[in-house]
């Protein structure tokens, strides 16, 4: 398995980091255990949602939004950090923009939104309760497909955003 290759080997740890920096956006999710209990198994996210992570900062830096072309609707903003051991990307949004108004958010306030919207795990804010940080486990990434499970259990796929990483540059 991939998790039994990555202990055998630390350098696929930080190769999947390396790989991870730019932007991604989410092509197929299964949803949060949540979701699909209530609407079953979710195959194609049909909102353009870019992720971007930003390893040359520190701290690391991360990005989820939802877009209308290229019109970011709503964008989060956080650091996170990487566990090379394990593979895990711990993350908390600390500022969200509304069209372009950046507004700062209180400490477990983005699980909150995704949670009420949907698209977020309620395990992220109980998890927030706790002062733990929301998280992928990092399946695979490389030049072109990122795959992870997320804290509420969901698989998701993405594909690198080459446009979405040039704008990331700017």
């Amino acid at each position: 398995t991939m998790r039994a290759e990555a202990k055998a080997d630390a350098k696929l740890s930080g190769a999947t980091l390396d790989a991870l920096d730019g932007a991604w956006r989410l092509c197929f999710t299964t949803g949060t255990v949540d979701t699909q209990k209530k609407i079953g198994k979710i195959n194609y996210f049909p909102l353009k949602a870019v992720q971007t992570f930003d390893t040359t900062t520190e701290p690391m830096a991360i990005t989820n939004g939802i877009y209308v072309g290229d019109v970011a609707l709503v964008r989060f903003f956080g650091p996170f950090e990487f566990n090379e051991g394990t593979r895990k990307l711990t993350f908390d949004f600390d500022e969200i923009s509304l069209l372009g108004l950046r507004i700062p958010l209180p400490k477990g306030g983005a699980a909150q939104i995704g949670a009420a919207s949907g698209l977020g795990s309620k395990s992220n804010v109980a998890r927030a309760k706790r002062e733990l940080p929301a998280f992928f486990n990092w399946i695979s990434a490389n030049e072109d497909i990122a795959t992870a499970r997320g804290g509420g259990g969901g698989l998701a796929l993405w594909r690198r955003d080459l446009e979405a990483q040039e704008r990331m540059r700017e």
